[in-house]
């Protein structure tokens, strides 16, 4: 029996050539420059904070040259496939404003000229590329059970040989195809093989835009190309996918460095150019002593969900995410205030090849400094969108009180050096809710324990009807602050305070902070002049009033 007729027999409904394939998915019309590149994952969990940073930066190096970024989804593992993990790609990926120009959109649609992009509906694309192998002898059918792998395994483990299936280990390579026909017929299970002609005494090379030159043994293992149940393991569709698709520059995870001979091979095998490889490090976590890669069951941060979840913009988020990608973004950052992301140009050669440190805190301090630099207008329709999810009591008053919660979340904003109280959405509730009456109840005025209340009481009663006017602009307003010190018997002056303790009941600091915590409960606020004016005279008695009924 011919290689050609065993083809025909394993592969009887396959039709189209390779031939025909290299028409229907030509060479893109792109300039020589541009890289096309894919985010390829399994829909059997949420996007971690890993697979976010392959596909920002997959993202990134496509726009920059030009090129196509599209999403693929490799779902041949059908077993752990979640009910709309498709979607929650999808999903995940667009809360941080990394949307594809092509490739899968949704559970059933997908956009561009070079799908499907999802693997299970490409099974007759690659039962071609199986049956031209098996056609010129470079993969046949193997009739091992699972007890006999395992029983090869456990002899190689004894005599302390390579594990895998090669040389005399590979009993199915030696089969005539007549023999291999007549299991075929009589219903054998199969799995299909790489029929390899690698040498593990020969080194290979390769080029990676990360780590430099890689030397490795070729490949002489007959790897697995596509299961018994028709479905084809990464390595096959690796090949058949990115060929076709005309995938420039693969971006995937270290764990991945160990099967590039075996792409290699493959790649070689068919005569295709080999994709450039970036194999990217790992996101690890300091825990103790040690860095630990981070985990998806250990740490809630690995989850993408969670930065939604907490109202860390996405931006800042890509901000941090391109610090860790590429060491001199900080430095262009501030050497040039004014620009962003899109401005960076990405550089391979400037990732760490070792993984690198995913830091919360500091994600949160460039969150922080992110929000601080957002118009307020701009920071109160993020902060509407946000509460509207995940805290309906906000959202409710933000909504009723439109202009007078912009004027809020504006204190301390437009000046040289903006506050940075807020590194998230979920954060700003704490410091802006006694701005609203709806919320100022149940809550413990931050008094010193020596402070007076009949003190308290006589200094706001006097400062509210003598002193204030919510038309006075900041010095006249201070001033006032003043007058109202001296004629309570306190230092209008700090310095003269602390070289005069005696002569005094307390300087206007005191006063100061008297006032702040009988308007708003706390010792720490922004801007007092700032809060007064919002809250005006009448909410201003009001809360007098509600502190002596109190006290």
């Amino acid at each position: 029996m011919t290689n050609k007729e065993l083809a025909d027999l394993m592969y009887p409904t396959i039709e189209k050539t390779l031939a025909d394939y290299e028409v229907i998915y030509p060479e893109r019309n792109l300039i020589d420059s541009a890289i096309v590149s894919r985010f390829a994952p399994s829909p059997t969990g949420f996007v971690h904070m890993g697979s976010l940073m392959s596909a920002f930066v997959c993202s990134k190096v496509c726009k920059d040259s030009g090129g196509v970024f599209y999403l693929r989804i490799e779902d041949t593992d059908q077993k752990r496939s979640l009910e709309n993990g498709i979607s929650g790609i999808i999903s995940d990926l667009k809360m941080f404003d990394i949307v594809a120009t092509e490739g899968i959109i949704s559970e059933t649609d997908e956009v561009g000229s070079y799908g499907p992009y999802l693997q299970t509906k490409r099974l007759e694309i690659y039962n071609t590329f199986a049956k031209y192998m098996v056609e010129h002898d470079l993969a046949y059918p193997c009739f091992c059970s699972e007890e006999e792998i395992d029983k090869i395994r456990e002899i190689q483990e004894a005599s302390k040989d390579r594990i895998g299936y090669y040389g005399h280990f590979a009993k199915c390579r030696t089969l005539s195809n007549e023999e291999r026909a007549l299991k075929i017929k009589n219903n054998e299970k199969f799995v299909l093989r790489l029929k390899s002609r690698g040498n593990f005494n020969n080194k290979v090379i390769l080029d990676d835009l990360v780590r430099g030159k890689i030397e490795f043994p070729e490949n002489d293992i007959d790897q697995v190309l596509i299961k018994s149940d028709g479905i084809p393991v990464y390595h096959f569709a690796h090949l058949v996918d990115d060929h076709l698709m005309r995938t420039t520059h693969v971006l995937r995870g270290e764990e991945w460095i160990s099967s590039t001979p075996l792409h290699i091979e493959l790649f070689k095998i068919f005569n295709f150019k080999l994709p450039k490889y970036a194999h990217l490090g790992i996101l690890m976590k300091q825990d103790g002593d040690i860095k630990r890669k981070i985990s998806k069951r250990k740490d809630p941060e690995a989850a993408v969900s969670y930065y939604h979840e907490k109202g860390i913009p996405a931006e800042a988020v890509k901000l941090y995410l391109m610090t860790v990608a590429n060491s001199n973004f900080e430095a262009f950052l501030i050497a040039n205030p004014d620009k962003g992301i899109d401005d960076f140009k990405f550089d391979f050669k400037k990732m760490s090849a070792s993984g690198s440190l995913f830091d919360i805190d500091k994600l949160m301090n460039v969150s922080r400094n992110y929000i601080s630099l957002l118009k307020a207008e701009d920071l109160y329709n993020r902060l509407v969108f946000w509460t509207k999810e995940f805290d309906n009591e906000l959202y409710l008053l933000l909504i009723k009180y439109k202009e007078y919660s912009i004027s809020v979340l504006n204190i301390e904003r437009v000046q040289k050096k903006p506050r940075k109280d807020f590194a998230c959405y979920s954060d700003i509730k704490e410091y802006i809710w006694y701005m609203y009456d709806e919320l100022f109840n149940d809550f413990k005025y931050e008094f010193n324990d020596a402070e007076d209340i009949n003190e308290v009481n006589k200094i706001n009663e006097l400062y509210i009807e003598k002193y204030y006017n919510v038309e006075d602009d900041k010095e006249t307003w201070f001033n006032k602050m003043k007058e109202l010190a001296i004629s309570l018997g306190y230092a209008s002056e700090m310095k003269e305070y602390k070289e005069n303790p005696n002569n005094y009941k307390g300087s206007i600091g005191d006063i100061s902070m008297i006032l702040r915590v009988s308007i708003t409960s706390k010792r720490t606020t922004p801007d007092l002049y700032e809060v007064m004016r919002l809250i005006g005279t009448e909410r201003m008695k009001d809360r007098f009033n509600k502190l002596r009924a109190n006290k």
